[in-house]
């Protein structure tokens, strides 16, 4: 009789705490809920050109220092799409950084048109496949920016503008695009 009791009691005690423990934690606790703040933050890419700089897919400049290390963010102090040391009209800037920045400001760079740009000449080249990586790589490179081959025709070399068609013609007269461009020589 012994045994039986306590078998009946271990049972009753393993019952009891049971029901303590399901009243405890409902089964509602068990779903998440998508709007408690539990949605994961987005990941920013970014540039990682300059030494001190960089640019995010957002649109904002700040120094590595001040990025967010876990989303990889520029804080959102400041102006955003800066153009810092652009010349607007030959939509060339002195500053990668900055120019990756302003070419992401919608005015500057129409989506549908940088979607569409090719990366190289080579027929088999494929496209940009955001307008980050269109202003990334527009900023990166520029051979209309380079004299001789291994000089920069200015200190303004990073260059978001769209390449003229095949015609050669392009939206802005050439003088008005040159308006602030300084040919250096011999440095």
């Amino acid at each position: 009789m012994a045994k039986s009791r306590s078998n009946t009691l271990s049972d009753r005690f393993f019952s009891i705490l049971f029901h303590v423990l399901l009243l405890q934690f409902p089964a509602t606790a068990f779903g998440i809920r998508m709007d408690a703040g539990l949605l994961k933050k987005p990941i920013c890419i970014n540039t990682v050109q300059g030494r001190y700089l960089l640019s995010d897919d957002n649109g904002y400049v700040c120094d590595a220092l001040s990025r967010d290390t876990w989303s990889r963010c520029c804080p959102e102090i400041g102006d955003r799409f800066p153009c810092q040391g652009c010349n607007l009209v030959s939509q060339c800037c002195n500053s990668y950084e900055f120019c990756v920045s302003c070419c992401l400001n919608p005015s500057q760079t129409k989506k549908e048109l940088a979607l569409t740009v090719k990366r190289a000449k080579p027929v088999t080249a494929g496209t940009y496949g955001s307008v980050f990586d269109f202003c990334a790589g527009r900023c990166r490179h520029n051979s209309a920016s380079v004299v001789h081959e291994n000089a920069y025709a200015s200190d303004f070399h990073h260059c978001f503008s769209l390449p003229t068609n095949s015609s050669g013609a392009t939206d802005t007269p050439s003088e008005a695009r040159l308006t602030g461009i300084t040919v250096v020589i011999g440095r």
